[in-house]
């Protein structure tokens, strides 16, 4: 498992305010990290951190993981002070109601409350309707549009307010798993495979705006930049062990069941081979996601960079995804990143990627 120092990065990189499009301090704890035993740590205009191993080696591989999380922006503030904001990314609006929202401004974080009308005030029938964005406001205590706007800017980003909890069954929960711990086994698989690198130039890469941009975001710039032979991609997917899930549509993921491997589709069958030979050699249990056509992941992007990139996708189960209390286990996650290091290391310039 995780040394303390690991775990305590961990809950710091969750905790960090850092929506798509708003990266920063998230990348730069990640990029402090990565420099205590990486090299050639760097960051590129889209905000992309990038921290190698084994610089000199053949091929190389792309270990990406997205930093971004889903937030909201200032949209509008009326003559009240009252603060309305509009998602970035994908919300369900419902998890909002009666949340507490910290916005990052350039004088540092303002709180504010999630407001709406009170439901002893709403006719029968609006008490069925779903709550929109514009149903909704933004109380910071203000008490006039100009104190409001001294206080913050249109445009400024906000998340949820809240703190990533230690749960039974060595699992966690926090707002931004999506994909913050994706960013996180980039970056501890890169370090395991530093301690007994194989023949591979490893890259693991924090990537920016995955949440918002379907033209393929950070993950583009960063796998047109380096060039790599082969990608693994870290992600969360639906876990399916608790109630309301099909598995007939999704299949079986369940907490603690080790990473979940996909196939088919725009996937390498050789990288998915590597990582499930990878997999059977350490005992370690995983299951299968079916793809039949993209994966909504930084893989649609990257395996078309350049003159192509043999793609792979490892994806941790993740309960209750785009919420203030997504959980996964500590256990899958540990597995994720000891599976992508051994992965890395059977690589070598023998590789075949274009085996069909």
């Amino acid at each position: 498992m995780f040394s303390p120092s690991s775990l305590a990065f961990l809950k710091r990189l969750l905790d960090t305010p850092a929506p798509s499009g708003f990266e920063g301090p998230a990348a730069r704890a990640w990029r402090k990290e990565a420099e205590s035993f990486a090299v050639n740590v760097r960051s590129d205009v889209a905000g992309n951190v990038m921290a190698e191993v084994n610089p000199e080696g053949s091929p190389t591989i792309m270990l990406d993981g997205h930093i971004d999380e889903i937030g909201v922006i200032v949209q509008y503030v009326d003559d009240e002070g009252f603060v309305y904001i509009s998602p970035i990314g994908g919300w369900d609006a419902q998890v909002l109601v009666g949340q507490r929202i910290r916005f990052i401004t350039k004088d540092g974080d303002v709180l504010g409350v999630i407001g709406k009308k009170p439901i002893h005030l709403m006719k029968p029938t609006d008490r069925e309707k779903v709550c929109g964005f514009t149903d909704m406001w933004v109380d910071i205590g203000a008490t006039s549009k100009d104190e409001a706007l001294a206080r913050i800017e249109l445009g400024d980003p906000g998340v949820i307010d809240s703190r990533t909890l230690d749960f039974p069954n060595d699992r966690i929960v926090s707002r931004s798993i999506d994909d913050r711990i994706g960013a996180f086994v980039v970056l501890e698989a890169l370090r395991r495979y530093a301690e007994n690198p194989g023949k591979a130039r490893v890259v693991a890469c924090a990537t920016t705006q995955e949440e918002i941009a379907w033209h393929g975001g950070g993950a583009l710039v960063c796998a047109s930049s380096i060039g790599p032979k082969m990608a693994i991609v870290v992600d969360v997917t639906f876990a399916t062990d608790h109630p309301t899930i099909e598995k007939k549509e999704l299949g079986e993921h369940k907490l603690g069941g080790g990473p979940v491997l996909s196939r088919g589709g725009l996937i390498s069958p050789v990288v998915y081979d590597l990582m499930r030979a990878s997999a059977r050699a350490l005992e370690m249990s995983y299951s299968i996601h079916a793809v039949g056509r993209d994966t909504s992941t930084n893989a649609d992007a990257i395996h078309i960079a350049k003159e192509g990139v043999a793609t792979g996708v490892l994806s941790i189960p993740n309960r209750y995804m785009h919420s203030p209390n997504e959980m996964v286990s500590l256990l899958d996650v540990d597995h994720a990143a000891t599976l992508i290091a051994e992965t890395c290391r059977s690589v070598s310039d023998g590789t075949d990627f274009t085996a069909r």
